[in-house]
C-alpha cells in the first residue's frame, strides 16, 4: 500500500480505516522500539510516510483539488 497510486484508488472509508491501522502500527513500532523488541527500525519511517500519503490524498479530496498528472504547476 505504499504506492501513492494505490492510495488514490481507495475509497474514503478505506482511507480512514488504513489511516487508523497505520497509526496503530506506528504506535506499536514505537513501543517495540522503546522496549528493544523492534528488529526492523526502518518500519517507523515507512509507516510515517504511509500516514503522510493517506493524509495527502484525504486533503486533496477535501479541497476538491485534483493531482496534476502532466507535471505542470498549478
Amino acid at each position: 500500500m505504499t504506492d501513492i497510486a494505490k492510495v488514490r484508488e481507495m475509497s474514503d472509508k478505506e482511507l480512514t480505516d488504513a489511516l487508523q491501522q497505520a497509526k496503530q502500527d506506528l504506535w506499536s513500532a514505537r513501543f517495540a522500539l522503546s522496549t528493544r523488541q523492534l528488529n526492523d527500525t526502518s518500519s517507523i519511517p515507512q509507516t510515517r510516510r504511509t500516514i503522510a500519503r493517506i493524509l495527502t490524498v484525504q486533503r486533496e479530496r477535501g479541497t476538491g483539488r485534483v493531482a496534476a498528472t502532466t507535471g505542470k504547476g498549478a
